[in-house]
C-alpha cells in the first residue's frame, strides 16, 4: 500500500481509506448504502489491514452514530494499528444548537465520537460542511484547543467551496490556530468540479484532498451501462440516495462509461479499479475513500493500486470527462500558458 504526506503535515495515510457509511443501515438512505454488521465490519478491518489499509472514515451522522460504534467494535484491542477519520457539524439531535460549528456543539460531536468510537483520540477531524452562522474564529478556537487538549491531531474540513477554505486557512495562519491539512471532497470521473478552484487552491496551499464516492454516487460499480436495466442490488436503485446525490445526465455518464469499458479491455482491469486509479493520479490527492457492502466488493477495490494507468488511458478518460467550465474558469482558461490549468 502506497503513502503519502497528508497536505502540508507530517502526517502519512494510506492512498486508500475505508468509508463506514455502509456500517449500520440505520435508516433508508444508508440501508441504500449496505447494513454491514458488527461481524462483518471486524472482517473488513482484517481485510483492510492484511492489505495495509489502515485508515477508516466515518461521521456522527452515518446511521445516527450507529456506523461509529460499529467501527469501534471492530477496532477494538488494535487501535495502535488504525488511522480514525470521522466527521461532525450536521444536525445530531433536536435541540438548537445540536447542529453546526459552534463551540457549542464541535466540543459535544467529538466527545460523543470519542465515546462511539471507544478512543481517546481521532486522528483526523473534520468539518462535514462549513456553517456561515458561527464567526470562523469560533471554530477554529474550538479545534485548535481539541487538538491542544490531545483529543484531535489534525483537523480537516469537507464540502468547503474556494473562499470558506481559503478564509479558513488565513484566520489560522492571523491568530496562530491549527490549520486544516485535508478538505474531504466530492470528486470522481463524472463529477470533476473539484479540478476548477479547489484543485489549485489545495495545491497552492498544501491541503490533501480526501475523495469522497470516487465512483460518482454508485455511477462508476460496472453497473450503470447504456441500454442495460439496473441490477437490484445498485443503490442507484433507491429514490431517497438518488435524490439527495449529486444530479448528473446520464449520456455524460454513459459517455464516461463507454470509455472506462474500452480502457477495461486494454488493461484486463475492472470499471471501478480504473476509475479509483485515475484519481489517484491526479494532483494534491493524498487518499480516496473506497466503501464495500462485502468482502468480495472490498478486495476488488483494493486492487485499484500497485499500478498505473498509462499517459494515452488517463488522456482517454480526460477527454470523456471533460464537461464546459462554468464562469469565470472558461474565462481564465483564454490566458494561455501563462495560467495554465493543473491538469
Amino acid at each position: 500500500m502506497e503513502f503519502r504526506q497528508l497536505g502540508g503535515s507530517g502526517f502519512r495515510v494510506p492512498v486508500l481509506s475505508l468509508g463506514t457509511g455502509t456500517f449500520g443501515g440505520g435508516s433508508e438512505l444508508f440501508k441504500a448504502w449496505g447494513q454491514t454488521d458488527v461481524a462483518e465490519a471486524t472482517r473488513l478491518v482484517d481485510i483492510c489491514l492484511e492489505a495495509g489499509l489502515s485508515m477508516f472514515d466515518s461521521a456522527d451522522i452515518y446511521s445516527g452514530g450507529l456506523a461509529e460504534q460499529i467501527l469501534g467494535q471492530a477496532i477494538k484491542g488494535r487501535r495502535d494499528q488504525v488511522i480514525i477519520s470521522t466527521k461532525g457539524t450536521f444536525r445530531a439531535g433536536s435541540g438548537p444548537n445540536d447542529v453546526g460549528s459552534s463551540r457549542h456543539h464541535l466540543i459535544n460531536a467529538v466527545e460523543g465520537s470519542l465515546r462511539r468510537l471507544q478512543t481517546d483520540y481521532i486522528d483526523l477531524y473534520q468539518l462535514h460542511g462549513f456553517d456561515a452562522l458561527t464567526p470562523v474564529e469560533e471554530v477554529l478556537g474550538t479545534l485548535d484547543g481539541l487538538v491542544r487538549a490531545g483529543k484531535i491531531r489534525y483537523i480537516g474540513c469537507s464540502n468547503f467551496s474556494g473562499w470558506h477554505l481559503m478564509k479558513s486557512l488565513s484566520v489560522s495562519e492571523k491568530y496562530g490556530l491549527s490549520r486544516y491539512v485535508a478538505h474531504q471532497a466530492y470528486y470522481s470521473l463524472v463529477s470533476r468540479d473539484y479540478e476548477w478552484e479547489l484543485m489549485p487552491l489545495a495545491l497552492d496551499q498544501k491541503v490533501g484532498a480526501v475523495v469522497w464516492s470516487p465512483l460518482g454516487w454508485g455511477r462508476l460499480t460496472g453497473k450503470v451501462r447504456r441500454g442495460q436495466p439496473l441490477p437490484e442490488s445498485t443503490r442507484r436503485n433507491s429514490k431517497v440516495a438518488n435524490d439527495c446525490g449529486p444530479q448528473i445526465p446520464e449520456e455524460h455518464v454513459y459517455r464516461v462509461v463507454d470509455a472506462l469499458d474500452e480502457v477495461a479491455r486494454e488493461t484486463g482491469k475492472t470499471v471501478p479499479q480504473i476509475a479509483l486509479n485515475w484519481l489517484l493520479q491526479r494532483p494534491s490527492i493524498s487518499n480516496v475513500i473506497i466503501g464495500a457492502r462485502n468482502e468480495e466488493q472490498l478486495r476488488q477495490n483494493l486492487q485499484a493500486v500497485g499500478w498505473n494507468l498509462s499517459r494515452e488511458q488517463v488522456a482517454k478518460l480526460d477527454a470523456a470527462s471533460a464537461v464546459t467550465l462554468a464562469y469565470p474558469y472558461w474565462h481564465q482558461r483564454g490566458f494561455g500558458e501563462r495560467n495554465p490549468p493543473p491538469v
